[in-house]
């Protein structure tokens, strides 16, 4: 698991143009799981291109502390949608 911010950021970038899937706490014990393709890392936020038959809108982004404070869990998927990768 990456201790740092700079360390889930390198771990991201070396996963662009891969497909995942994403675990989002939405508070009040609510889970919201969606699936797209990692498309851009910033300094600060990633952004994951959604797939468009199953959510309302395009794109959502990140920061890095989510995934270091466990708000977001990735699973990189390989081309057979089996899991090849998780970051939490």
């Amino acid at each position: 698991m990456p201790k740092t911010l700079a360390d889930i950021k390198k771990l991201l970038d070396s996963h662009l143009g891969k497909r995942l899937h994403l675990r989002v706490n939405g508070g009040r014990r609510r889970t919201i799981e969606r699936t797209g393709v990692l498309s851009e890392t910033y300094r600060a936020v990633f952004v994951v291109e959604l797939d468009q038959e199953e959510n309302a809108f395009e794109r959502v982004s990140y920061s890095y502390a989510d995934i270091l404070t466990d708000a977001v869990e990735i699973t990189v998927l390989d081309d057979a949608g089996q899991t090849a990768f998780v970051v939490k």
